[in-house]
């Protein structure tokens, strides 16, 4: 990919950035953004699983390991890509924005908690398609969360989102779900 079109590329993504993040100065969607970001950080999902587990039978156990695979393609490759790439955060690159959570690191690229969002809504709508519109609008949510709250640009979101669909596919494939 040519330099320029990098260049425009990040350029569309730092206004989009501001447009969104902007959005953080109104109390209720900061709070909203806040309790969003917080139930995308992971446990809620184990929590969920665990209980598909233990209360929904056969295809509890199915959506359980559908999702621990998923999962475990998932985190290392966001792990390296967010080591490789090292974007900074745009609440430590950009003068004058201040993150309304604490980033549990300094790497924007991809966003982790879009991939175990899309993770989680993908894996899910397999097997209870009737839940796709609010599995996929919570996983969304989670996403827009995230640069609202100053941590994340959209195109992590988008990174975030292609590598949950992609890990929550690959698992369901294998275990041809």
């Amino acid at each position: 990919m040519k330099a320029s079109t990098l260049a425009r590329l990040g350029a569309t993504d730092t206004r989009l950035f501001f447009r969104l993040s902007a959005y953080n100065r109104k109390k209720n969607i900061a709070i909203l953004s806040q309790l969003l970001s917080t139930l995308g950080n992971g446990p809620l999902y184990a929590i969920l699983g665990m209980a598909m587990w233990i209360w929904a039978g056969p295809e509890g156990k199915q959506l359980f390991y559908a999702g621990v695979l998923a999962y475990s393609f998932e985190l290392p490759i966001y792990y390296v890509l967010k080591n490789s790439i090292k974007r900074d955060r745009p609440c430590y690159k950009i003068v004058d924005v201040v993150s309304l959570v604490t980033p549990s690191d300094k790497f924007s690229f991809p966003s982790g908690h879009t991939a175990a969002a899309f993770v989680f809504a993908t894996t899910i709508v397999a097997l209870y398609p009737f839940l796709a519109v609010p599995a996929y609008a919570f996983a969304t949510l989670v996403g827009l969360s995230r640069v609202i709250l100053g941590v994340h640009y959209p195109g992590d979101i988008v990174a975030g989102m292609v590598l949950g669909l992609a890990s929550a596919w690959s698992a369901l494939t294998i275990m041809a779900i």
